[in-house]
């Protein structure tokens, strides 16, 4: 192993480059279509704790695009063949092992966000679930 580069124990999910500690990396990946309504405020509740945001957009024809430019996401196309496969073929485009993957009309509650920078600092286990409010037209 490179001198310069320390595994934290048995742990692969935190390590030090020349003193320096990094943590995990955490992709969150949204997949879309036209979502301008919704696109921001998804990418809003992610930019804290998100060490990549990658939109998979399914050739949208209003201001997807645009909206996610101006955050600097990395934005890529791709034919949707499918919810699942447009899903898979997304984390399978993500920098990062760790995904969080939401839909564009999801925005990542503050609760969530806080436990997520948390967890980042001490990662203890393969992978993470948490409960999801679903909140269509208005009911719970």
């Amino acid at each position: 192993m490179n001198q310069n580069i320390a595994l934290l124990g048995s742990d692969e999910h935190s390590w030090r480059v020349k003193g320096v500690l990094f943590l995990i990396r955490l992709s969150v990946v949204i997949i879309t279509f036209n979502e301008e309504k919704n696109i921001e405020r998804s990418i809003q509740s992610a930019v804290d704790f998100a060490d990549e945001i990658l939109v998979v957009d399914s050739f949208s024809t209003d201001q997807t695009e645009n909206i996610c430019r101006r955050y600097g996401v990395n934005f890529v196309k791709n034919s949707f063949k499918g919810h699942i496969e447009q899903k898979n073929w997304a984390l399978s485009q993500s920098k990062f092992n760790h995904v969080l993957s939401i839909d564009a009309d999801e925005v990542v509650s503050e609760e969530l966000k806080n436990s997520i920078l948390k967890i980042k600092k001490n990662w203890t286990c393969d992978g993470y679930d948490f409960n999801r409010l679903t909140n269509y037209c208005g009911h719970k």
